[in-house]
């Protein structure tokens, strides 16, 4: 049931399942094409998408011809089933990571594992399984052997090994059947994976209504250690199952919106809690590494399996928008200890860190691996952490603010660490950087990050009014603030094109991250010079434009010096922010308000069949970028908040 797009599935056709500590993609073919294990940062043990020949899998397929197949989340879960329909039958699997229910006395320990359950609804079905793990980016040897001991049917049937160089893993089933099914045949195969780096194994099995089996992937428990895993049964997995239906569900009904878009936003937000790193609150920018901006040879692959300070705080923001408090609450935690533990010499954050705060993440090339649809090069790590972007202090900024409004009053030790990062920013504000794009060419006076800096030293000045805490430098803030205004109204303004500019340096060029302009409060969406910036953008690019079909680029990628060649997909996030801004301006012009309703409604329509999206859209309506990507759904959850919160008033 591969699809012909060289061996690939589209980056749409792939559903989510994850711990909080890692996920897994399966696509609409039943195939878990990309897991690294146990960590979302780990090396990759499953990553087809990435080679289709080497990058390992853990397929369950129906062997049947002509087969569909369907793929939706249960009711308010992160809990995915793959439905297959045909003449024959109608079978299911259904994927999930175990997550235990809150206050659970049988299973308050969650389990790591990856469980994989094949049910028939209808008929009797054939289904082919296989398990081909390519451990440490498909670098890493390893050896195999099968546990041959007999077991009861209803209970573990075999064990499949795979000893790796970190850590070995095992991979089990259990069957169940309702009354009057009788037993299945089930043998292992062990085949030789195509990467010649150890064995994999494969096995057919039929299934009649009523049956079942249960894939269970897993490190191997080690001997020695206080916690053992229990031993497996149906029952066991139908307890884990509810478990982790009922923690999904008890955490989204905590979400305060009800507004129009509601099932889009409790999937984003379901999404992005998803992506949620447990153990430190930090958030995973995307939990992929290496799906291309562009088809082709542009080299846009990139590794998002860090925490950005920029991600992070919009997701903070997104959360605390939902009444989602307790994840913004563990992330200020995260934020504290990097502002005590992690800043650089100069007193400065640096964009992005580790899961775990960690600053290395040395950029690689792994030249063994094809690329998605042959789009090399395949790189882990960034090398973008050392960039010095400024626009990620008015971001942190502007959350702490709101998180001190809506969530928690600050406390006076965060507030130090604060009114350290507000003179940093008034002492550096003035000094060129790479931007919110993170381009590789030359550093620039980009107008985004001079907007962010007066974010930044604006909601200090705000924190001091609100609490009242002492500022020895209140007064070169306030005359900094004015000063950044000043500057960007003078040379970020081009008065004969009459828009706001990518930055002083090129002051013909558009950047839709000036959408962004009275999201922050900089300037209203009202304003003649914002207006005109906004119509511009919403020009196609051959008319001196950003947008074509109501989707909107970052920039012109052909006449942009980024550092990179090609072009690239539009960007979901500015097409959310286009469509929030065309809201904040309709009080001048009502239909700007009908006009941002119908973006909204059309973005919706490039989410893809679980209601996931990546960071682009390509021209045509396909996902390109790494999947899903947390921007896109923050932004989401953003614009469905604010254009509703603007219909609501029209309608009222």
């Amino acid at each position: 049931m591969r699809k012909p797009l060289n061996g690939y599935l589209p980056i749409e056709n792939y559903g989510i399942i994850g711990n909080m500590h890692t996920t897994a993609l399966v696509g609409l073919d039943g195939s878990v094409d990309f897991l690294c294990w146990p960590e979302f940062d780990s090396p990759s043990v499953f990553c087809r998408m990435l080679d289709k020949t080497k990058g390992g899998h853990f397929s369950i397929t129906p062997t049947t011809p002509d087969m569909s197949s369907k793929q939706q989340y249960l009711p308010f879960s992160n809990v995915l089933v793959t439905k297959f329909l045909s003449e024959a039958g109608v079978g299911q699997v259904t994927d999930y990571m175990h997550r235990p229910k809150p206050g659970s006395r049988s299973h308050s320990v969650m389990l790591p594992w990856l469980i994989r359950s094949v049910d028939v609804i209808r008929g009797e079905l054939e289904f082919s399984a296989e398990c081909f793990p390519a451990f440490d980016y498909a670098r890493a040897k390893h050896k195999m052997h099968i546990d041959d001991t007999e077991h009861d049917h209803m209970e573990n049937a075999e064990d499949v090994a795979a000893q790796t160089a970190v850590h070995p893993m095992d991979l089990r089933y259990v069957v169940g059947a309702s009354a009057g099914c009788h037993g299945m045949g089930f043998d292992w195969q062990p085949v030789d994976n195509p990467n010649g780096l150890g064995q994999g194994v494969q096995a057919k099995f039929r299934l009649q209504e009523g049956q079942r089996v249960t894939f269970i992937f897993r490190t191997q428990p080690e001997p020695n250690t206080d916690f053992i895993d229990p031993p497996l049964s149906m029952p066991l997995l139908d307890e884990l199952l509810e478990d982790t239906l009922m923690y999904w569900l008890m955490w989204i009904r905590k979400c305060k919106y009800s507004g129009r878009w509601l099932e889009h936003v409790e999937r984003s937000a379901l999404m992005l809690k998803l992506l949620t790193y447990e153990p430190t609150g930090a958030v995973v920018a995307a939990p992929s590494f290496s799906l291309p901006e562009a088809i082709g040879d542009s080299g846009r692959n990139w590794d998002y399996r860090f925490t950005w300070v920029r991600d992070s705080a919009f997701t903070m923001y997104a959360f605390m928008r939902l009444g989602l408090t307790t994840e913004a609450k563990k992330y200020m935690e995260f934020v504290s200890m990097l502002c005590r533990e992690k800043k650089n010499p100069d007193g400065s954050l640096q964009i992005m860190y580790t899961l775990r705060g960690g600053r290395e993440m040395p950029e690689l090339i792994l030249p063994h691996l094809e690329g998605y649809r042959e789009c090399a090069p395949v790189r882990i790590g960034n090398g973008a952490a050392d960039h010095i972007q400024l626009d990620i202090y008015g971001e942190l900024l502007d959350a702490i603010y709101l998180y001190n409004k809506y969530a928690n009053p600050l406390s006076y030790d965060d507030w130090v660490e604060v009114r350290t990062l507000v003179t940093y920013v008034c002492n550096n504000y003035d000094q060129p950087d790479m931007g919110i794009w993170e381009v590789r060419g030359q550093r620039q006076h980009f107008t985004y990050s001079k907007v962010q800096c007066w974010v930044a030293v604006d909601r200090g000045l705000r924190l001091v009014d609100k609490r009242d805490f002492p500022c020895p430098d209140q007064a070169l803030w306030s005359r900094t603030r004015d000063k950044i205004y000043e500057e960007i109204m003078q040379h970020a303004w081009n008065p004969e094109m009459r828009i706001f500019t990518q930055s002083y340096e090129h002051k013909e060029m558009l950047d839709a991250a000036v959408l962004a302009m009275p999201l922050v409060f900089f300037c209203a969406a009202t304003d003649p010079r914002f207006v005109s910036t906004l119509n511009r953008i919403m020009l196609p690019p051959h008319k001196g434009g950003l947008s074509a079909n109501n989707l909107v680029f970052r920039y012109n990628a052909i006449e942009t010096d980024d550092g990179l060649s090609g072009e690239e997909g539009a960007f979901s996030l500015c097409t959310f922010w286009l469509a929030e801004a065309l809201a904040r301006a309709s009080p001048a012009n009502k239909t700007m308000l009908y006009k941002s309703q119908v973006i909204v409604e059309e973005m919706i329509t490039y989410g893809n069949h679980v209601g996931l999206f990546s960071e682009e859209i390509d021209k045509a309506g396909k996902h390109l970028g790494n999947f899903p990507q947390a921007f896109t759904h923050i932004a989401l959850i953003s614009a469905a908040f604010n254009v509703d919160r603007e219909l609501k008033k029209v309608h009222n």
